[in-house]
């Protein structure tokens, strides 16, 4: 069985991909069964579609790639925390668990005054998901780190 570290391994490779295209450095997947069923990169600002985060892309994937309606046997991973956008698309496909690298501070599911992930006070939302933060934090922070160097550079 393979650990949370072999997913988000992946999901960091993922983040350097979407950085090579101009993108922040976010990569995501769905995993079922310990099989990865979805995928996605962000690519917001290389399509101009602010929707196109990576774990909206990864859901999207995952729904494509089954005969799946929800995803609430399923784990997301994700390089950083899910914002708010992307909070509501995973308890609306009531996927069980969410795997996150870093915290993303004022629009954050979990840790910004928007607790999105972990609200028990919407009735179509029957559960909240487990969340486990943290893991390889300090490789997707310096992943986000590289980013932020690169967009600062680039803008002087």
């Amino acid at each position: 069985m393979r650990d949370h570290n072999f997913y988000m391994s992946q999901c960091i490779s993922l983040g350097k991909e979407a950085m090579e295209k101009g993108n922040p450095p976010v990569g995501a997947m769905v995993v079922k069964n310990n099989q990865i069923i979805g995928i996605g990169l962000e690519s917001g600002k290389s399509s101009k579609d602010i929707t196109r985060h990576a774990e909206i892309e990864a859901v999207k994937d995952a729904l494509n790639n089954s005969l799946l309606t929800d995803l609430k046997d399923c784990v997301l991973y994700t390089t950083h925390e899910p914002c708010i956008m992307c909070s509501y698309v995973l308890r609306h496909y009531k996927l069980s668990t969410i795997v996150y690298g870093t915290s993303v501070k004022y629009i954050g599911g979990v840790t910004s005054e928007f607790k999105i992930l972990n609200a028990k006070n919407i009735p179509q939302w029957s559960y909240a998901p487990k969340i486990v933060s943290g893991i390889l934090e300090e490789q997707c922070q310096t992943l986000s780190n590289a980013y932020k160097h690169k967009i600062t550079n680039h803008e002087n």
